[in-house]
């Protein structure tokens, strides 16, 4: 079973000067139960089906399964997503050592920004 372990930061100040990589992603639920989530991705020119279980007593990680699925498919099951697409640009900035995925939002999530860092333990 894969186990999931980040962090996450609200991000201020211009960090796009240090960003090597940059994707537009679109994304829904078609579970929010906290239990098992499922979500559906469109990440460039391609899908992802994603669920993740509950996370660990601590919160530090948790059970994640994704595998990548035809665009169309994807595109399709969106329209199935509970409300509230996100809408959002992925930004790829290394920093010590570490690759930290930097998210700004649009839509409904306008001016929010987090960036998020994945460890190995």
């Amino acid at each position: 079973m894969a186990q999931e372990i980040e962090r996450k930061f609200l991000v201020s100040g211009d960090f796009k000067p240090h960003v090597h990589r940059k994707t537009r992603i679109v994304q829904g639920y078609l579970s929010s139960e906290p239990a098992r989530t499922v979500r559906v991705r469109i990440k460039g020119d391609k899908g992802f089906l994603t669920i993740k279980g509950i996370g660990s007593q601590s919160g530090a990680s948790r059970y994640e399964w994704e595998r990548e699925i035809p665009h169309e498919e994807a595109s399709d099951l969106l329209a199935l997503c509970e409300p509230g697409a996100i809408d959002k640009t992925r930004y790829l900035v290394e920093f010590g050592g570490k690759t930290f995925e930097v998210d700004e939002f649009y839509g409904d999530n306008e001016g929010l920004t987090v960036a998020e860092v994945e460890l190995e333990s």
